[in-house]
């Protein structure tokens, strides 16, 4: 169906368009709000959870030896990154730095790309949850999400972690999509 016929003014032609503009920003900013404070949200509540119930390095089964709660604290990065004394500090550092990068990729990500802006979300919601424990609590950021099999664990880790790592793999697979387009009406030219 066309935007406008025959006897459709220039003044209706742009209402319809920035209507359309309109609902494609508020879809912009649902898809952005909502995954971020999500992801804040149950970052927050269940690191209070583990922080009131469990003694720091305890551990309790879940799913026998393959999923564990283990309360611990974490100074570094990610899965257990450290990199000495100060790995508090640094690595709130950066994670403010990717904070401004997150935003600028956002802010140059086109309304149509939903992938991308979701994956953008799901980082800075996670990196949001991190940087409010390295700022609040000297120890660094709670981990308690404990999955192996005996003495092969997979680092200890939280929902802002998975959150990160989630949003960081589709963020990827959002570039990769945008490159085979490129390739693609490149080729098609």
């Amino acid at each position: 169906m066309p935007l406008a016929d025959s006897d459709t003014t220039s003044d209706e032609l742009v209402k319809v368009c920035e209507t359309k503009a309109a609902g494609r920003s508020a879809n912009r900013i649902v898809l952005t709000v909502i995954p971020i404070l999500t992801v804040l949200t149950l970052d927050i509540i269940t690191k209070a959870w583990v922080m009131a119930t469990f003694e720091l390095y305890e551990r309790r089964s879940v799913i026998g030896d393959f999923f564990r709660f283990t309360y611990t604290h974490n100074r570094g990065a990610a899965f257990g990154l450290d990199i000495g004394e100060h790995s508090r500090i640094f690595f709130l550092c950066l994670s403010l730095v990717a904070l401004v990068v997150l935003a600028s990729i956002y802010r140059a990500t086109p309304s149509w790309d939903r992938l991308r802006i979701f994956a953008l979300s799901l980082v800075g919601g996670g990196a949001l949850g991190n940087i409010w424990d390295r700022i609040r609590l000297e120890r660094g950021v709670v981990d308690f999400l404990d999955f192996g099999l005996g003495t092969h664990r997979f680092p200890i880790f939280n929902i802002a972690d998975s959150a990160v790592t989630i949003g960081a793999t589709l963020l990827l697979i959002s570039f990769w999509m945008e490159g085979r387009r490129e390739i693609q009406e490149a080729t098609e030219d």
